[in-house]
């Protein structure tokens, strides 16, 4: 996998300016992005998912385009075969976990009677080990199986590129460890490409093949 970012992007809030100018690339399988609140990770993360326009620039993955200011390059979210990982997860509360990653497909399979026999979800239920809990809702499970639907909902439309925001930052600090095993496991099993902003050095250190810190909208060192 191959990522290549140079941005610039300005927000203004009231009398308060944000600069944002972001460039790096890399082609490795684990890339994160750390740094502080505040410092430009999750506007980065948007802008590569489609979710935030740059002032000027391009953004490539793979040596495709996903957006490219002076060639008027601007792909919709649907076609950049990203996936993003929210912080909170953002998974449907009356939806059952088999359909919570059915969703994930490009028509989702709600309207299947039965979605845990639909073959791509019954894949990511076994690799997840969730087949146990495929019939319940987010409110009856762990925090640390509510990520795992998560990332079965994201993978199961076999993106490019998984983009994680802060991850483990709703997970209780005994999950943490153990679901960053999991996750590196994971990774290294699938050969899924991942960017995954975090402000937590032990996410830098399970995690990071290849790191960019991040302060006041810049990479240091750049």
């Amino acid at each position: 996998m191959s990522v290549e970012l140079q941005i610039r992007k300005q927000l203004r809030a009231a009398d308060r300016v944000f600069d944002l100018d972001i460039a790096f690339a890399s082609d490795s399988q684990r890339i994160v992005l750390y740094g502080p609140s505040g410092s430009g990770k999750s506007l980065t993360l948007k802008a590569i998912a489609g979710l935030m326009t740059p002032d000027a620039g391009h953004i490539r993955l793979n040596g495709r385009s996903l957006f490219d200011a002076s060639q008027g390059i601007d792909l919709r979210v649907q076609e950049r075969n990203v996936a993003y990982l929210f912080q909170d997860y953002a998974l449907f509360p009356h939806l059952t976990v088999a359909q919570n990653i059915g969703f994930g497909l490009a028509r989702g399979c709600l309207n299947l009677r039965r979605p845990a026999e639909h073959p791509a979800v019954a894949r990511w239920l076994h690799a997840f080990e969730l087949q146990a809990i495929a019939h319940s809702r987010p409110a009856q499970i762990s925090g640390g199986q509510r990520q795992r639907v998560a990332l079965a909902r994201a993978l199961v439309a076999e993106p490019d590129i998984l983009l994680l925001d802060e991850p483990f930052s709703a997970l209780d600090l005994s999950l943490r460890e153990r679901m960053r095993d999991e996750l590196a496991q994971l990774q290294t099993r699938l050969q899924v490409p991942m960017l995954l902003i975090t402000h937590d050095p032990a996410d830098v250190e399970a995690l990071g093949q290849t790191v960019f810190e991040l302060r006041d909208g810049r990479i240091l060192g750049r």
